[in-house]
């Protein structure tokens, strides 16, 4: 197999081909030169992940290849059905690529985020939504809504059980008496790893090379990930960290705060969640006393 990495130190990347002989015949070593490369861009983190400047730059490309771009509609039908033609709250709500298009059918949006970049671009798209910085995991607001949403594997994003949990407990005192939180994210994808290490191919086309880097770390649930995006001659590093859940295990954290699920499904069409499925919209609402 020819060797799918290489290194390059001014650029400050490296992947290693976990198939070669020289690798699993040294796997220790390599497995610690891996961990140094993801942990280099997780040190450049906070507790809680930020989108800077390079992913910012970058996401509405990288959100088209993912195909979240061509799901806006079914994504915004899906919300406006349960914000009952009144307000919403996005956790995350970053360039605005689902709360745009949901206020355009009337709903009142806000939302949150963390990322000064992000929300630099959501500015600039419109001044539809009203939007703060802030930390999903830790807010207040005076507001009561009819909808808090929270979409894109944002959630994961939050470094710590408690920090999930609390930005749980926040949603939930957010919602009005009748009101639904609506969280999407993906079915945890453990299967493939060696040496508690994988590398995927996200997407290729005669422009595009994305691998996907992963350290799986199972005693905090994290998965510490670099995608390297190859374009023509240039390569960019966009690291990034989450704490993966499973849909129990969010069920368990929602009851803890109030909430309780009415309804789960496989995509924003309302295909059946089965035991196939790769991701998850959860519907939860409080729990009447």
């Amino acid at each position: 197999m020819a060797r799918a990495a290489k290194a390059s130190a001014d650029m400050g990347w490296k992947i290693v081909d976990l198939m070669s002989p020289q690798v699993n015949s040294t796997h220790q070593r390599s497995q610690c030169e891996l961990r140094v490369e993801m942990e280099r861009g997780e040190s450049n983190m906070n507790n809680n992940f930020i989108y800077d400047e390079t992913w910012a730059s970058n996401y509405q490309r990288f959100a088209r290849i993912h195909g979240r771009i061509a799901e806006v509609d079914e994504t915004v039908t899906f919300l406006e059905s349960y914000s009952r033609g009144g307000n919403a709250l996005e956790l995350g709500i970053g360039n605005g690529r689902v709360a745009v298009p949901l206020g355009e059918r009337g709903v009142r949006v806000e939302g949150i985020d963390n990322s000064d970049s992000m929300l630099e671009l959501l500015v600039k798209r419109t001044d539809l939504v009203k939007a703060w910085k802030g930390d999903i995991a830790d807010f207040k607001t005076e507001q009561s809504y009819n909808l808090v949403y929270c979409v894109y594997n944002t959630f994961q994003l939050l470094a710590t059980r408690e920090a999930q949990l609390t930005c749980l407990r926040s949603a939930a005192e957010a919602l009005d008496e009748q009101g639904i939180l609506v969280i999407e994210f993906d079915v945890p994808a453990l299967e493939g790893f060696v040496n508690g290490q994988k590398t995927t191919t996200v997407f290729v086309d005669h422009e595009n090379t994305i691998l996907n880097a992963h350290v799986h770390d199972p005693l905090n649930q994290h998965l510490i990930s670099s995608l390297l995006w190859f374009s023509g001659t240039s390569v960019r590093r966009l690291p990034y960290r989450a704490r993966y859940v499973y849909p129990q295990e969010l069920d368990t954290m929602a009851e803890r705060v109030g909430l309780e699920l009415v309804e789960r499904w496989g995509d924003w069409a309302r295909g059946a969640f089965t035991e196939h499925s790769k991701r998850h919209i959860s519907v939860y609402r409080r729990i009447s006393l």
